[in-house]
């Protein structure tokens, strides 16, 4: 049993943002990486899964400039088994198709039974990395996982619905997950295990050359703006009532 985990490296929540002198992105050399929260409770149920299974690798790959070996190796030191790196200095530049692409490259050539990725990504937010990947890798997914448990040949998994409510799909394998936050408790690195991680497979790879293009061009990044702005409506009240509606359906856009 093979699981691969993809994950990615984001800035830390809480780090100071700044906007670089050419306006067109921020200045990433302020900024403190850590891995991306849902990625984390993939790697947490990974491992479980693991740790059930008993005979299950779990190998995780990230894509990205030379920075995110550091985070490649905190996922070593909680457990994984070895880990990939794709070398790609530009993924800001790539769409969700772009990124997936980068990834399904590698995870295609693991040939792993089992792929999971976090919801979504705590920096950008899309929720879409993981099921443009299945698509790409032609295998089942399901998303807003809670639970995973193997049965047979296949697997059997909880998705969180709206207001309360769950659903219980069964699925075959090969097959991909996105991770909900907060189905697992994390766990943290011993020290047993960061030494470990000094000697386990932190393998580099390329960006396919087919997927090489970027797809985005960002031209500018700014602060939200705020202004105030006074305005008196004159009328009859039926005429300043009909005004206000006009204003909040087309301007402030709330009705």
């Amino acid at each position: 049993m093979k699981i691969v985990v993809a994950i990615k490296q984001v800035p830390e929540r809480d780090a100071p943002i700044h906007i670089a002198a050419d306006g067109r992105w921020i200045e990433e050399g302020d900024l403190n990486y850590t891995i991306n929260e849902p990625d984390a409770y993939a790697l947490e149920e990974a491992l479980q899964l693991k740790e059930k299974q008993g005979d299950a690798e779990v190998v995780v790959v990230s894509a990205g400039p030379e920075r995110v070996q550091s985070t490649l190796r905190e996922a070593l030191a909680k457990g994984a088994d070895r880990a990939i790196h794709i070398e790609c200095d530009d993924l800001s530049t790539r769409d969700t198709l772009g990124v997936a692409q980068v990834l399904a490259e590698t995870i295609k050539a693991e040939s792993p039974d089992l792929i999971l990725t976090g919801l979504q990504s705590d920096d950008l937010g899309l929720g879409q990395t993981g099921v443009v990947l299945a698509e790409l890798l032609g295998i089942p997914h399901a998303t807003i996982i809670l639970q995973v448990e193997f049965s047979g040949a296949g697997l059997k998994v909880k998705r969180e619905l709206e207001d309360g409510w769950f659903q219980h799909v069964e699925m075959p394998l090969p097959a991909l997950l996105t991770i909900q936050s907060g189905g697992n408790k994390l766990r943290y690195a011993t020290l047993m295990g960061i030494k470990k991680a000094k000697t386990k497979e932190l393998k580099t790879v390329l960006a396919a050359e087919a997927s090489a293009a970027a797809t985005i061009s960002m031209e500018r990044v700014y602060l939200p703006e705020k202004q105030k702005k006074t305005e008196m409506l004159t009328g009859s009240p039926q005429e300043i009532a009909a005004k206000i509606v006009e204003k909040l359906k087309f301007e402030v856009r709330v009705i």
